[in-house]
């Protein structure tokens, strides 16, 4: 293994000069002396593969990240031999390659260099294992930041860190810990205002060192595999972060209620006592959607099994919960308890479908049932089949979703925390150790787990999260953070992870709420619900060992707070809907770090705290106890307080005062702010408008609304709505053009607009040119608009 020495070892390798080269195609190859050949594949004119082999051939190219159905395809594509290096050219990019070593430097077509090789690939050979350690070192400028690299827990700029990349269980990691529970070798550079993206799609153990070794150099390396990565360019962050995306996949929209508050804690039983949970939520009036079943309701924690002792009748008290607007979502671990009486073990034994070590027998480990052996769900058939278990929980019993829990894999008892690195895997036709599989039997055990639900849920939409993922892990599931602690520290780190993973491809994460270990206080529970209602995935869940978790377990005001922010979030589905659905269809990340928002501005380059949830709503979490206020930067632009509806100019950093009940939270002007009415689930009203909340700018500004029927696969059939909104402001005058797209009619009649920082009184409106008729008494007190859905064009004069 490496450790944290000099990576320049006397032993290492390098290739010597290019002796030949052909261009076939989409790709050229460049063969060296010592038998290295590099492969250059223009996937896009902005997206460059490069692939390294030291053997003189390439094994089978596969990977389990790289979404099949990407886009590719080029504009220009161009090969030049000259004197010392190769040149090939894109519609956007150079590259070059030295003739002498084999290094690269990638430029734009202005000659500015966007990324150079130092020592380039080289390796080390690994006689313990067989195979190479396989090294890259790229030169880095002074003032180069460095993003990315999903679930990490330490500052957004990754400079001058080095971090691993090893699936672990890592229960109650600290700040800075390092590994974590999911891995995404991906990072976005940011230099002289440019942006561009590596992705090192390599599953054994990666690390990354962002100039923390030597100061101007970048290197990423892995214990065995191929050098393999893509350069992306940008030069806007969102280019890169849209085409790794694109790249890697993305998810299918979720049901609508997914989107709204879950409840979860080890662990909710009996029947009696989920009951009891999910009727105070209801007698309290505060919104949930799902209520999550862990470990205990299994009989001696058998998956797919039930404890009839403590759920008598299962598809009874599903069906209540439902009833009473709740999804019920159950917990499945990989270990399949070693019992001859258990179907889905003797099952998987009969078919041979169990890990097996390298000298022939079950890998074995103690988990949570004792000791258990573990499906090797790199294996197709064996995907097939765990897709083919849910028929009785999804089909017959009426769950809603599940959790795939301990899936790095984590086995308890030993050093490493996971299977010894001897365990041989399927992986698809490509034999091969856990130390090249480990990375990814989460995510195949996710993709396995999604492929069952959507087969049984159908009509319906899937709902699936997982603990451990690799890149790629999104198109699947949705995911959280771990089993994180109730403490400030913990917040500050939450809030950065979900930023992260949201650049890193996996919009779809949230943290527990309040912190799994040990126990919040009123005051840390409430900014944590503050923070937790701008996250894509919310859900409060905690170990349970300490006391309670759910909002009254806390005071009266921790109730109040509570239900107003879980309320917004619930007002707010529409515009959470709308990012998701172009999350999807762009590849653009639901929350925004501001050096994403604005990467023109340096002072966004070493920010933490703030966020853009969407892309209009600009969000600043409380991290310390007894806040009256905080400084925040709030980004250039023109934003008005979403709590005192006063403007503020950004671009710079500024006190904001608040209150126990609030956090600061700034909405873009210009902006058209969609909004239900409150629910205490998805589902539950019918309502007849929706809210539209216009902030008025100078100027112009566009927003966009999307819905359809909120679950089902009609949306793929064109049964949606998309609503782009213009709205147009001048000194004494309003437009709003609306355009729509879509077969899918809903549900209201009407848009009820309250117009925010209107300038000027209203004297006159007309809906698609026809003067109406005016209350003005009414206007000037109540600030809204009632207008029928069908208006093309609104004019409104002072």
């Amino acid at each position: 293994m490496i450790t944290n020495t000099e990576l320049e070892f006397k032993g290492d390798l390098y290739p010597s000069k290019i002796v030949s080269f052909e261009h076939d195609v989409d790709s050229v190859y460049f063969h060296s002396s010592n038998s290295v050949i590099l492969k250059v594949t223009i996937v896009r004119d902005s997206l460059i593969r490069f692939r390294y082999t030291t053997k003189g051939y390439f094994s089978n190219d596969f990977s389990y990240a790289i979404d099949k159905s990407h886009s590719h395809g080029y504009n220009f594509l161009e090969v030049i031999e000259e004197f010392d290096f190769f040149k090939i050219q894109t519609s956007k990019v150079k590259c070059i390659i030295q003739k002498i070593d084999m290094r690269i430097s990638v430029f734009d077509l202005k000659d500015n260099i966007l990324l150079e090789d130092e020592l380039g690939f080289h390796w080390e050979e690994s006689y313990e294992f067989g195979g190479n350690i396989v090294k890259m070192s790229k030169a880095s400028k002074d003032g180069e930041c460095f993003y990315g690299l999903g679930d990490k827990a330490t500052q957004m700029n990754l400079k001058g860190k080095r971090l691993e990349n090893f699936a672990t269980d890592q229960y109650a990691f600290q700040k800075e810990q390092e590994p974590l529970y999911k891995v995404v070798p991906f990072y976005i550079g940011l230099q002289h205002k440019q942006a561009y993206g590596i992705f090192f799609d390599n599953t054994f153990r990666t690390f990354f060192d962002f100039c923390h070794e030597r100061r101007n150099v970048t290197s990423f390396w892995a214990e065995g595999g191929e050098m393999n990565y893509y350069f992306i360019h940008g030069p806007k962050m969102e280019d890169v972060v849209a085409s790794y995306t694109d790249l890697t996949g993305k998810p299918e929209l979720p049901p609508l209620w997914a989107l709204g508050y879950h409840q979860c804690k080890w662990s909710y039983f009996p029947e009696s006592n989920v009951k009891e949970v999910t009727a105070k939520f209801r007698e309290s009036k505060i919104p949930c959607d799902a209520i999550y079943l862990d470990i205990d309701y299994m009989d001696g924690f058998r998956c797919f099994t039930w404890n009839k002792e403590y759920f008598p009748d299962p598809k009874r008290m599903v069906a209540e919960l439902a009833e009473n607007g709740f999804k019920t979502v159950v917990i499945i671990d990989p270990g399949i308890k070693i019992d001859k009486e258990y179907s889905v073990y003797k099952e998987a034994l009969e078919k041979d479908y169990f890990c097996k070590r390298a000298d022939g027998p079950y890998m074995k480990g103690k988990v949570w049932p004792g000791e258990c052996n573990f499906p090797d769900y790199t294996n197709p058939e064996v995907r097939e089949w765990w897709a083919g278990l849910f028929k009785e929980l999804i089909s017959d019993i009426g769950v809603k979703g599940v959790w795939n829990d301990m899936n790095e894999p984590a086995v308890m008892e030993v050093p490493n925390k996971t299977f010894p690195m001897d365990v041989r895997h399927d992986y698809d036709g490509n034999p091969c150790s856990h130390r090249k599989a480990h990375n990814v039997y989460g995510t195949q055990m996710a993709r396995a787990t999604y492929h069952g639900v959507k087969r049984f849920a159908y009509p319906k939409r899937p709902f699936i999260i997982t603990r451990s993922a690799y890149a790629g892990a999104q198109r699947y599931t949705s995911s959280w953070t771990g089993d994180n602690v109730a403490s400030w520290e913990h917040l500050w780190i939450a809030n950065i992870q979900v930023q992260r993973m949201s650049i890193s491809g996996m919009g779809f994460t949230g943290s527990d709420i309040g912190g799994f270990a040990e126990q919040p206080s009123g005051e840390l529970y409430t900014r944590w619900i503050q923070l937790g209602v701008f996250h894509p995935f919310c859900r409060t869940h905690s170990s349970g060992d300490h006391g309670d978790q759910e909002p009254w377990a806390f005071d009266l005001e921790v109730i109040d707070i509570t239900r107003k922010f879980v309320n917004l979030r619930y007002q707010l589905l529409p515009y959470l809907y709308t990012m998701f659905w172009q999350y999807i269809e762009e590849g653009i990340p639901m929350l925004k770090p501001l050096v994403y928002y604005d990467q023109a501005d340096t002072q966004t380059h070493y920010r933490n705290d703030e966020f853009v949830f969407g892309n209009q709503i600009l969000v600043c979490p409380i991290l310390e106890p007894n806040a009256i206020g905080r400084r925040m930067y709030v980004p250039r632009g023109q934003w008005y307080n979403y709590w005192t509806a006063k403007l503020v100019n950004g671009g710079k950093e500024m006190w904001v005062d608040t209150k126990y009940d609030e956090i600061p939270v700034f909405v873009k002007a210009g902006s058209i702010i969609p909004k239900y009415p409150v629910q205490q689930y998805v589902g539950e009203l019918e309502f007849d408008e929706l809210i539209l909340d216009l902030y008025y700018k100078e100027g112009k500004e566009k927003s966009v609304v999307y819905e359809d029927a909120q679950d089902g696969y009609d949306y793929k059939k064109g049964r949606y709505s998309f609503l782009t909104f213009q709205i147009t402001g001048k000194v004494s005058e309003l437009n709003i053009q609306l355009h729509k797209e879509g077969k899918y009619d809903t549900p209201y009649s009407k848009y009820k607009i309250n117009l925010i920082g209107l300038p000027f009184k209203i004297k006159r409106i007309e809906i698609d040119n026809e003067e109406v008729d005016l209350d003005i008494e009414a206007l000037e007190r109540d600030s809204y608009l009632i207008v029928d859905k069908e208006f093309n064009a609104l004019h409104i004069t002072g």
